[in-house]
């Protein structure tokens, strides 16, 4: 088939890689004018490890990973009052579970492609029309072409999301918080390899060490501490994290001097994606695009990758019948996410607590962490995956 894939983050290189190597004729359309660097370091597990160590990238990501050696909670005057040792989460885990650049790991499947697909950078799809047999793609600078699929792995603001399936208030849910990173180097104190976080009421900010001694830093914000609304420009993004933090204690003088020298922020809402069909006619989304869990959930980049490789193997599976692949698709791991979503609910209160009596139960909480049970007691279910991953044989 001709399949063009809007999106070159971790869902669309991963769907590119599977079609690709299915002898599938794939076009590979990102807005960048390069592969994007920076962003944020996840944990993958589950469902996500499986798919990587399928593609045969495992030892490669492995060896990228970024360690920390435990999760650190600290009070405004810097003393430790909670946390847990990171090894806690990989027992929860297996002891499978890699901590990596989500950059890194688009970056590691990107590579891999070989030349079997092709890419073009500093564009993006305009307009979908699909006449139920083939597909017209226009697109923002190069002429149009036929597919004869078209996937949305373009994230939770997704173009052709909105171009088939209508305004993303139709299917996004945000979940009162705004999140931010960047990188700087050379920031002090950096506290070996923990990952270090502080929360005042309605703010939460934390910096974990990465490799060339460079820091990346994490600030979350309930709405309410937005004064005038979300920023969208890079002057903006800087003024409105600067005036959140302030005064709020820890680090925040010398974190304010860091946003002030960080030459890339990213901001944006942390929201959901909820669709009842992940797919319409030839056209069909993945990802952040179809079933962003937010960044409170986890598991966005284990998912993308599980999506991408069931999307392949049903398709390589029904042969001509798209339709019933796409289906299928659907029908294997919606219920999964639809759960991890779920889950994110009841977290979101604990993330970012409102009061200072909230901050300080959530903080001792995280003690119990460190008491056997507890960790399976507490965290136990967001480990667990309903869905798992057929051999396709691909």
């Amino acid at each position: 088939m001709k399949v063009v894939i809007n999106g070159a983050g971790i869902a669309g290189t991963a769907l590119a890689y599977w079609l690709g190597r299915l002898g599938h004729d794939v076009t590979l359309v990102e807005r960048a004018p390069a592969l994007r660097t920076g962003g944020f370091v996840v944990n993958l597990w589950g469902i996500g490890y499986d798919a990587v160590e399928y593609m045969g990238l495992l030892p490669t990501l492995l060896d990228m990973q970024h360690t920390a050696d435990e999760l650190r909670m600290v009070d405004r005057a810097g003393r430790t009052r909670g946390g847990y040792p990171s090894s806690v989460l990989l027992k929860l885990a297996r002891g499978r579970m890699a901590t990596l650049a989500r950059s890194d790991i688009a970056a590691t499947i990107y590579a891999s492609l070989d030349g079997r697909v092709e890419t073009r950078f500093d564009d993006s799809v305009a307009a979908v029309e699909d006449d139920g047999t083939r597909v017209q793609v226009h697109f923002e600078h190069a002429a149009p072409q036929e597919a004869d699929l078209v996937i949305g792995a373009d994230g939770l603001h997704s173009r052709v999301r909105h171009h088939v399936f209508g305004p993303d208030a139709r299917f996004e849910y945000p979940m009162g918080c705004h999140v931010a990173s960047f990188e700087v180097a050379g920031y002090r104190p950096r506290n070996g390899n923990a990952y270090v976080a502080y929360t005042a009421p309605g703010r939460y900010v934390a910096r974990f060490p990465m490799r060339d001694d460079r820091m990346l830093f994490f600030v979350l914000l309930r709405d309410e501490h937005l004064a005038g609304g979300a920023p969208n420009d890079h002057a903006g993004r800087k003024a409105t994290l600067i005036r959140a933090l302030d005064g709020i204690g820890w680090e925040s003088d010398a974190i304010a001097s860091a946003i002030a020298q960080a030459d890339d922020i990213y901001f944006d809402s942390i929201s959901q994606i909820r669709m009842d069909t992940w797919f319409r006619g030839n056209v069909a989304l993945i990802g952040d695009a179809a079933a962003c869990p937010s960044l409170i959930a986890g598991e966005g980049a284990g998912f993308a990758l599980a999506e991408a490789y069931v999307l392949a193997g049903e398709l390589h599976r029904h042969g001509d019948d798209t339709g019933a692949a796409l289906a299928a698709y659907q029908a294997r791991l919606h219920a999964a996410v639809a759960r991890k979503q779920k889950l994110a609910e009841s977290l979101a209160a604990s993330f970012v607590p409102r009061t200072a009596l909230g901050v300080c139960l959530r903080d001792y909480t995280t003690l119990l962490m460190r008491l056997p049970v507890f960790p399976k007691l507490l965290m136990g279910r967001y480990f667990h995956d309903e869905a798992t991953l057929p051999a396709y044989g691909l």
